[in-house]
């Protein structure tokens, strides 16, 4: 596949639904068309460049994660990786390829389901506050990146614009319902204490993850995408040393480089330089490859 950027896609007489900081989603009637474009956001601000072929990263990485996980969580996947397009999305088959999916109607939680694993991020500024994280309460003296007693369930609000929110799990269970949240938490720590061990032999911690689960006739399945350095924050395990920040192969190395601009976080974002670019998208490929054992 050609090494081009796509930014935004129109499919003419396919109905859009909705386009987000990455994916846009098309109506196909009793169906839904997921595509992961090439855009990518940082401080919830979309840049004006993206990484080419890292939504076909994205894409590729969900249908893995997809497949070794259906035995025990059902998902919302209705096309395999290497299925063939319907025929009315033939004539944009050089757009779709490898890049989309094709995914059943669900009901999206409204909420989002985190899971930490290591205290980093949002979570180690709330423990050096107030030893918790979204309200759990920690052991004391943990490190900065260390790896938590047990891995968190923190649940969060859903925001079109601007960041999420966590919120406690009882505020999850007055959104969602308290069935639907036990049964969200349960799947959440089931697949990430899978994935985790998985990934860890293959040289990458899944240090957090954020999973997206829809309701469908009664049964909560597991939609959007799913384990991603999108969604995730992954970290080379030959190089974790907890006490600090860690190298990643998520979106941190564009965020790093943004921080050292005059630059106030605010639409537009600025033109990411050709290096960022390029060193940005060798780490997606690269945590692609560590998990599947597969060149892109």
């Amino acid at each position: 596949m050609p090494n081009e950027t796509v930014l935004q896609l129109d499919l003419p007489g396919i109905r859009k639904l909705k386009s987000g900081k990455v994916r846009e989603i098309f109506d196909l009637g009793d169906r839904l068309l997921f595509v992961a474009t090439d855009r990518i956001s940082a401080f919830d601000v979309i840049m004006p460049n993206g990484i080419p072929r890292k939504g076909e990263v994205l894409t590729q990485i969900s249908y893995f994660w997809f497949a070794q996980t259906e035995a025990f969580q059902p998902n919302h996947l209705l096309s395999r990786a290497d299925d063939p397009l319907p025929a009315n999305l033939l004539p944009f088959g050089a757009k779709l390829q490898r890049r989309s999916m094709i995914v059943k109607k669900a009901q999206p939680l409204a909420i989002e389901c985190v899971v930490r694993g290591y205290l980093t991020g949002s979570g180690w500024k709330e423990y050096q506050e107030r030893q918790s994280v979204c309200g759990l309460k920690l052991p004391p003296g943990l490190k900065n990146s260390a790896e938590l007693p047990e891995p968190l369930f923190t649940p969060a609000t859903k925001a079109e614009t601007g960041h999420d929110e966590n919120i406690s799990f009882e505020e999850a269970a007055r959104i969602v319902g308290s069935e639907i949240a036990e049964r969200a938490r349960a799947a959440s720590l089931k697949i990430y204490n899978f994935a985790r061990d998985y990934a860890r032999q293959r040289g990458i911690i899944i240090a957090d993850t954020k999973f997206e689960f829809g309701l469908m006739d009664g049964d909560l399945i597991l939609i959007d995408e799913v384990l991603t350095p999108d969604s995730s924050r992954f970290w080379p395990a030959d190089q974790y040393q907890p006490g600090k920040n860690q190298p990643s192969f998520d979106k941190q190395f564009v965020r790093d480089y943004l921080e050292t601009l005059d630059w106030n976080k605010m639409p537009p974002g600025p033109m990411l330089p050709a290096e960022v670019v390029a060193k940005s998208q060798g780490k997606y490929f690269e945590a692609y490859e560590r998990l599947t054992g597969k060149k892109l």
